[in-house]
């Protein structure tokens, strides 16, 4: 029986920080089951930028580091061309990696970089109250677009533009935590391609009920409407 838990997991980490209903938990639970079913605890490093997933610096018991805004890919890139035999993993929000942070992540993509990056895809920015973001779809209504977003139609698609510049060796792919072992599979095989010498990149899809202000019927309905434009699939392999 799987434990309920993964080992990485700081037992003893204070109850979550994140707002009732946030995917967040549901991500870092089902990497930290991945990690513990690769075995690669011992020579990971989990790197968190500003952003809501900076409440996770200190749930796993492994090496982490927090950086600043839009910074985690190039402090990913640096720990591991220091330490080759690492495991790299690196998460930011939408924000963090398709506004200030898109030069390095898209250069990190052309370069082939081995590490492995999360994406968390909310279509907002979370932590500062649910302001307008790169994700932010046509119409849609946040704190500094109170009548929907008008300015722009598309909003940015970060694995497909990705692929753009990758090389034809990356791994990239959107999941969701609609569908938690599709998601588990596609982190897990980030982490292999990372070991294989290789960029990887993972987009998830998921929920932010507080700025959503959604109950939980309606962020899975948000979720699944969401899902009509960033389509859920492994996209280059």
């Amino acid at each position: 029986m799987e434990p309920r838990y993964p080992k990485c997991l700081d037992p003893k980490t204070k109850p979550s920080n994140f707002c009732p209903g946030c995917g967040y938990g549901i991500i870092l639970k089902t990497l930290g089951q991945v990690i513990d079913e690769m075995e690669v605890a011992p020579r990971t490093v989990f790197a968190v930028d500003i952003g809501c997933n900076l409440l996770a610096w200190n749930y796993y018991k492994l090496d982490t580091i927090q950086t600043h805004h839009g910074r985690v890919t190039p402090l990913c890139v640096g720990y591991k061309r220091a330490n080759r035999e690492s495991v790299t993993i690196g998460i930011a929000g939408d924000g963090g990696l398709y506004a200030i942070g898109l030069q390095s992540f898209l250069h990190a993509a052309h370069r082939d970089d081995p590490v492995t990056i999360i994406g968390v895809n909310n279509t907002i920015y979370a932590m500062t109250g649910g302001q307008l973001a790169p994700t932010s779809l046509l119409g849609q209504v946040t704190d500094t677009s109170p009548q929907g977003k008008f300015t722009y139609e598309k909003p940015v698609l970060g694995p497909e533009l990705a692929k753009e510049m990758a090389s034809s060796s990356a791994y990239l792919a959107r999941g969701s935590i609609l569908n938690i072992p599709q998601m588990k599979g596609m982190l897990k095989a980030a982490i292999e391609r990372q070991l294989a010498g290789h960029f990887a990149f993972v987009e998830i899809m998921s929920y932010c009920p507080t700025n959503w202000k959604t109950d939980a019927q309606q962020s899975i309905e948000t979720l699944e409407k969401l899902e009509e434009t960033f389509k859920v699939g492994v996209i280059n392999a």
